[in-house]
């Protein structure tokens, strides 16, 4: 259950970092350190997501 629960935080705080990112385009432009920062952290958590999912798999707690 706990697992479940950390794959829906990371999802929705993925999803958050891509409506930021989506903003610092639109006010900074294509050159801004924001957004560089933006999508950093979203390629961080799509890993951390992806890790998540497969050990889910592996241990048998997803089905």
């Amino acid at each position: 259950m706990l697992l479940k629960v950390l794959i829906a935080l990371v999802f929705l705080t993925m999803v958050s970092s891509l409506a930021a990112g989506a903003g610092f385009l639109l006010r900074d432009g294509q050159a801004s350190r924001r957004l560089l920062i933006s999508l950093k952290v979203r390629v961080t958590l799509a890993a951390t997501l992806l890790a998540l999912l497969f050990y889910g798999f592996y241990a048998g707690n997803l089905g």
